[in-house]
């Protein structure tokens, strides 16, 4: 059987890195953000640090977390004619 040599559009392969770097960013945004966030809460959590902390109001902030649902890719239509 002759299969046909299908070969995508380079249009498609730079799109596909695109997205790819977009999702790396991403993952290295969030992990950038959730390193800050936790040496910002060892210092206010830490003595002398957290009297300071208490009477200046600082309080320990959140990680990032994703809402539920997003780490599932979502479902792309290539629809080329």
């Amino acid at each position: 059987e002759a299969y046909p040599n299908l070969k995508t559009t380079q249009a498609f392969q730079d799109f596909q890195a695109q997205i790819e770097g977009t999702e790396n960013r991403i993952n290295v945004a969030r992990r950038d953000y959730n390193a800050a966030v936790n040496a910002y809460n060892l210092k206010v959590r830490t003595f002398p640090n957290n009297i300071f902390a208490g009477i200046f109001h600082f309080v320990e902030k959140p990680y990032y977390q994703a809402d539920p649902g997003t780490e599932k890719a979502p479902d792309i239509q290539f629809n080329i004619k």
